[in-house]
């Protein structure tokens, strides 16, 4: 589902980077090295000792594919995300056939730390792992598949697992289903709940698709989740049709509207929308709204292209969005896979793939006033 790029070229990419938009601050640059040739896919969790970690996944050896060998690896700040510590840790050794990637990170309302990643064994059998930390994150628990009703191809974006207010713990993934043996790309969206803090989980009723206007069968992927203010919930997909795909639950998560085209007009890459601590929604995504028609021109280029990396905000739980803001807008980035996390000192982090390949990876630092400026 997402393209490589050799390493040679990555390292030639990074001396390209351009900087972000002014008032955003740099705090880390992930390059690929030596027997690194990625990172990406992280999440920050603020510790009680006043640090934050960020774990990523941290690929060895020689490919960057999504399929290559990979651990998880955490870094340290000790100055709310100015500056980061300069070794790896790894928190969780290749567990998996192929690989462990893609992190969430989520403080439960236990009081523990719960680290969800991917422990992809093969193109059919790649399913969400639970394991906790009752010591700030020092030390790792037994894993748990969290999807253990059927063995597929399943998809969970990083940093995106969410307990809802009552305590429910939710999430969605994209199901690239098999017909014998053949690989669904397009992909279709369920969720998964737990009620007793991830020891157990129940699949949702809806096994949803992504139509266009036409009634033509669109790729269904990718999906991120949102509690609203009202206590439903607002699901957002990635699709092929031109835009992010929305949806929404108010059984907490186990049934779902028709998802529908929403303003948030993309190309195929995922979104991020989470709530800031003003009460407000932030989405993160690559906004194509004034871009010219690249399809005509070149299709390979226009389905790509991730960039810029914009930002918009929602005063009314996702229904229309304001202050449209581009973080990055190098021509030649490749913005995506966002981690979010506000912090309590009126900023918040933001860790993100910027170039072809998911190979470098970028932490920020944003001012949260930044987001409503015009």
């Amino acid at each position: 589902m997402k393209k490589t790029l050799c390493l040679c070229a990555a390292l030639a990419a990074t001396v390209a980077l351009a900087a972000p938009a002014p008032g955003v601050h740099i705090g880390l640059e992930l390059p690929p090295g030596p027997n690194n040739p990625r990172n990406s896919e992280g999440a920050f969790m603020p510790l009680k000792d006043g640090r934050i970690m960020f774990a990523y996944s941290r690929y060895y050896g020689k490919s960057s594919s999504d399929h290559a060998t990979a651990d998880i690896a955490a870094r340290y700040s000790s100055d709310k995300g100015k500056t980061w510590t300069t070794n790896d840790e790894i928190i969780v050794k290749n567990e998996g056939g192929m690989n462990v990637m893609s992190v969430s990170l989520l403080r439960l309302q236990s009081g523990e730390i719960a680290l969800f990643y991917l422990r992809k064994n093969s193109t059919k059998d790649c399913r969400p792992v639970l394991r906790r930390s009752f010591d700030e994150g020092k030390t790792w628990g037994e894993p748990t598949i969290c999807i253990t009703d059927e063995v597929a191809y399943f998809v969970l974006n990083n940093d995106r697992v969410i307990q809802l207010k009552d305590g429910r713990l939710l999430f969605a993934v994209s199901k690239h289903a098999f017909d014998g043996s053949k690989f669904d790309n397009l992909g279709r969206v369920t969720t998964y709940t737990s009620d007793d803090n991830g020891k157990t989980w129940q699949r949702g009723k809806n096994l949803l698709e992504v139509h266009d206007a036409k009634g033509n069968f669109k790729a269904a992927q990718e999906p991120g989740v949102v509690e609203l203010k009202d206590g439903t919930i607002l699901m957002w997909i990635r699709t092929n049709a031109g835009c992010q795909y929305m949806c929404r639950s108010t059984d907490r998560g186990v049934s779902w509207s028709t998802p529908e085209p929403s303003v948030l007009v993309a190309p195929v890459s995922p979104a991020t929308i989470k709530r800031l601590p003003t009460g407000d929604l932030l989405a993160i995504w690559n906004d194509h709204t004034n871009r010219p028609d690249e399809a005509k021109k070149a299709p390979k280029w226009a389905n790509g292209r991730r960039t810029p990396l914009t930002t918009a905000i929602s005063r009314d739980d996702g229904r229309t969005w304001t202050h449209v803001r581009n973080i990055e807008d190098d021509p030649t980035g490749w913005f995506c896979y966002i981690a979010l996390q506000p912090l309590d000192d009126g900023t918040a982090l933001l860790g993100y793939c910027a170039y072809k390949g998911l190979a470098h990876s970028r932490l920020v630092k944003v001012p949260i006033d930044w987001f409503y400026e015009k």
